[in-house]
């Protein structure tokens, strides 16, 4: 029996899709922490990033006879997890339009729960601010911001995932950093 977690993503897909289990969670274990970050990165909270990055895991394994082994898992998972990540903003902008329509006397069990300033150590604060400003940008920017600076992948990678030219990625990644700037100095 060969060994899983030597082999590359290509075959373990391969593997997942021939009915072998361990398959899919080696390959959920490799990349899991990666999806996980960049979730948090579009969503701003650990939360909401767990049920988008458990809700990329179901796309992709569902989805997992339409990748191409020549290609990079990281890279399609990526694109699942920033698809993922603007469903559930959708899903979020609904919820708090609705959460105006109710009567007052409702509305605060709708309202999203605000952390205890005080309680938060100077450091999680700003880390916290700046993760909702980053959660603030529109998508386009957010998804450049986040591949490029926090995940630290090429612009090329970049322009790959998002299927964008790598002179959009330069322009987006510039305007992202300029926007970011403006949310955080206001």
């Amino acid at each position: 029996m060969p060994d899983l977690a030597a082999m590359a993503d290509g075959e373990l897909a391969a593997q997942a899709l021939a009915g072998r289990q361990a398959a899919y969670r080696v390959l959920m274990d490799r990349h899991r922490a990666a999806a996980f970050r960049l979730a948090r990165h579009h969503c701003g909270n650990d939360d909401a990033a767990l049920d988008v990055t458990q809700q990329s895991f179901i796309a992709a394994f569902a989805a997992l006879g339409r990748f191409d082994p020549s290609r990079s898992f990281a890279h399609w998972l990526a694109r699942i997890v920033i698809n993922k990540s603007h469903d559930w903003a959708r899903r979020r902008t609904v919820r708090r339009f609705l959460a105006f329509a109710l009567p007052l006397e409702e509305a605060h069990e709708v309202a999203d729960a605000v952390p205890d300033a005080e309680a938060q150590v100077a450091n999680r604060q700003e880390l916290d601010r700046v993760m909702a400003a980053i959660a603030e940008l529109p998508a386009r920017l957010k998804e450049v911001l986040v591949l490029r600076t926090i995940e630290g992948l090429s612009q090329t990678e970049t322009a790959g995932i998002i299927g964008v030219s790598e002179k959009a990625v330069e322009t987006r990644l510039y305007r992202a950093r300029a926007k970011l700037a403006e949310i955080l100095r206001g």
